[in-house]
């Protein structure tokens, strides 16, 4: 069984100790030690994409692997949303939500529509956890961005993983470098916005259930 993620730099594992501890990885080896079954991982994902920078390598590299893909799971929005947050800090205006919503609603359909169009996998939407949960305008974005995720998933009958739910309330233990969880941590350059280890280990075990025939979800 091949299980391919697509995503951005967390699904990279970007700040994870090493690439074997990002969650892909990690959920790749939970499945294998509690089921006989061989399952195969593939990563499709980089740091700084955004949901249109995910459908471009989604239809022009990564259509052979997801078509032979059992199941696929799709993470993206975090770079959209950190974008138009500090896009609105630097220019001292108030965050909208709604165009950058709106515009990953329209991606995240184009993105499922690709893996439809070639693979007959089951999807997976993973949702964003808040990375600031000490920003008002931060919740309601990400609230926004979920609601989106779930709407989406429905359309396209796809499972939508709850990450956002395992992280909440638990940020400052799962976030690599989290600091006082305001968008404006991440003016000084730094985006503390990617799990660490034992966030990706959340993910990963979380995960598992869903790589399997899907009947216990």
């Amino acid at each position: 069984m091949i299980y391919t993620a697509l995503g951005d730099s967390i699904t990279f594992g970007e700040n994870a100790s090493s690439f074997t501890k990002a969650y892909p990885q990690l959920a790749v080896s939970m499945a294998r030690a509690s089921d006989s079954g061989r399952i195969v991982g593939y990563v499709l994902a980089q740091p700084g994409w955004s949901t249109y920078d995910l459908l471009d390598a989604a239809v022009w590299q990564g259509a052979p692997v997801i078509s032979r893909s059992a199941v696929v799971s799709v993470w993206i929005g975090g770079v959209d949303l950190a974008n138009a947050a500090l896009s609105a800090l630097t220019s001292k205006q108030t965050l909208d939500p709604k165009p950058f919503v709106a515009r990953y609603k329209q991606n995240l359909h184009a993105i499922l529509t690709q893996i439809k169009n070639t693979s007959h996998a089951r999807i997976l939407c993973c949702t964003q956890y808040n990375p600031f949960p000490n920003s008002p305008l931060a919740a309601k974005a990400i609230v926004g961005l979920n609601q989106s995720t779930k709407e989406v998933a429905q359309s396209y009958n796809a499972k939508v993983v709850p990450v956002h739910k395992w992280f909440e309330g638990k940020q400052d233990q799962l976030i690599y470098g989290y600091r006082k969880g305001k968008i404006e941590d991440a003016l000084g350059g730094f985006l503390p916005i990617h799990p660490n280890d034992r966030g990706h280990h959340v993910v990963a075990k979380g995960l598992v259930p869903y790589l399997g025939a899907g009947k216990n979800i």
